[in-house]
């Protein structure tokens, strides 16, 4: 009878130990726990039973098949050429999202990186560069990264199928990394995704697919792993981490749910070697689809401005306010003739929400203060000598965007002949500013964008749209082909010819 007992015992321990292994090494199964059972004499415990007498259950894992078939016809290579002598006047030949090294520690400051492609060897005239992106429409808009286009002068986008378009750049965003293009092909269906609408969460399986090191139509998987992120590449961050392997040349590439939907868009990655470990950052595509949208209507992104210095709120300095937690944004100074300034905001009051909506972080008011148009009237609800206050501003429009603010001035945008766009008088009267871009004109294929500042033509200043007219009219009457104009892009200045044979 013991010797009964014994081997019994060894059975019953040697089939657990059995499943326990076969668990372990990826094999999965679940033993319910139902009632006792007796074996030889010796009653096991209903536990016990319960692992010896169930059947395995598969645990089915996701197919990405059906999804890669479904969504991989929207998404493109991207080849463009660069112009070497911008790349060379720049400090940073792709900005936009690589990270302020001051703000990450010494030791992870070589791991940040983005993934615009490998380029050619500086000393080439034309250096060339890959990236991804994706359709966003059937009429031939294509979203990728500003980073993959900015300085390019020619861009070819690639399909699926091989097939061969050249683009326009209708615009580009380098505060959130973002540009579109726009094929230029008498084809109007082109497959096409769509921003998902509703925001992700953390452990949603999702796919990439991209163009990486110049292997367009790659499809990797993996899982959101992180929201909200904060990698110091600008006053918007907040990306999307997702562990599924992107490397150089997925830049511009979509990352999308399971329902086919784009959650976001492949931007920086944090490796050591310069190849994937397993961590990416992605745009949002509430982010996106803000920006693209804006930039499909206008050319540009024009901000809401509110005008000061702010730091996080910490526990130190929530408790020193009598805060009840450490969440806002704290003023450390109003910038001099700012929005802020005018409507009375001081050093020290800590901002706590925007139209009622809680403010997180300094990063989040920036980033709804950005939303906003400028003019926009909000009230900031602030936290002054322990009491809550609310203040009423109008925004201004961002330092760096006031030509195209100009555009929204309010003044009847002049069409000029046959060049494809349309201006509006400057505020300070010192040139025009260009309203609006035909993407298949003759100034879209010169590289000219909404907002751009028209300085010269022909060699004379203008001061309104009448005077640029004077001076095609009179190159015409000299049998010029084309008009040349000094264009300010930014803080850049340069010469553009464009061409009007045809009209």
């Amino acid at each position: 009878m013991t010797d009964t007992l014994n081997d019994t015992r060894k059975s019953a321990s040697g089939l657990y130990r059995l499943l326990r292994h076969k668990a372990l090494a990826g094999t999965a199964m679940t033993l319910l726990l139902l009632g006792g059972a007796a074996v030889g004499g010796y009653t096991m415990s209903p536990w016990q039973a319960a692992r010896a007498d169930t059947a395995p259950i598969a645990v089915s894992r996701p197919d990405f098949a059906d999804l890669a078939q479904k969504v991989s016809p929207a998404v493109v290579s991207i080849r463009v050429r660069e112009n070497a002598s911008a790349i060379a006047d720049s400090d940073d030949s792709f900005n936009g999202a690589l990270p302020d090294l001051n703000q990450i520690p010494p030791q992870l400051r070589q791991f940040f990186q983005q993934m615009p492609g490998e380029n050619a060897a500086p000393e080439q005239a034309h250096p060339m560069a890959l990236g991804s992106g994706f359709f966003i429409s059937d009429d031939g808009y294509v979203v990728t990264n500003n980073h993959v286009v900015d300085h390019a002068t020619n861009f070819t986008v690639t399909t699926q199928d091989g097939s061969e378009y050249h683009a326009k750049l209708i615009g580009k965003d380098d505060k959130t990394d973002l540009a579109l293009l726009k094929v230029t092909a008498d084809k109007s269906a082109f497959p096409f995704v769509k921003f998902a609408q509703d925001p992700v969460r953390v452990g949603e399986w999702i796919m990439a697919v991209g163009n990486p090191y110049g292997l367009g139509g790659t499809v990797t998987a993996g899982i959101v792993s992180a929201t909200g992120r904060n990698i110091g590449s600008g006053p918007y961050d907040n990306y999307i981490q997702i562990d599924a392997p992107v490397n150089r040349g997925n830049s511009g590439g979509p990352t999308f749910d399971m329902n086919g939907e784009v959650i976001g868009i492949n931007t920086a990655i944090y490796s050591p070697s310069g190849g994937s470990v397993g961590i990416a950052f992605d745009i949002p595509a509430s982010t996106a689809e803000h920006v693209i949208t804006a930039l499909k209507d206008r050319g540009t992104v024009v901000r809401g401005w509110l005008g000061v210095e702010i730091q996080p709120v910490t526990r130190p300095l929530a408790e020193s306010l009598q805060l009840d937690k450490a969440a806002g944004a704290l003023v450390t100074e109003p910038e001099a003739n700012s929005p802020a300034a005018e409507a009375g905001i001081k050093s020290g009051d800590a901002i706590l929400a925007v139209d009622g909506n809680t403010i997180k972080d300094p990063t989040d008011l920036a980033a709804k203060i950005a939303n906003y148009a400028p003019k926009s009237s909000v009230t900031l609800s602030l936290w002054r000598d322990g009491q809550k206050k609310d203040v009423t501003v109008e925004l201004g429009a961002m330092p760096g965007a006031d030509q195209q603010a100009a555009a929204d001035s309010g003044a009847k945008p002049a069409s000029l002949s046959g060049l494809g766009l349309s201006v509006v008088p400057s505020d300070n009267g010192q040139g025009v500013v260009v309203a609006n871009v035909d993407p298949d004109g003759a100034a879209a294929d010169s590289g000219i964008n909404q907002g751009d500042l028209i300085v010269s033509v022909g060699g004379a200043k203008i001061a309104s749209p009448a005077e640029v007219e004077k001076q095609i009219a009179d190159a015409r009457k000299d049998g010029l082909k084309a008009v040349l104009l000094r264009v300010q892009s930014g803080s850049e200045t340069h010469y553009v010819g464009v061409s009007f044979a045809s009209t």
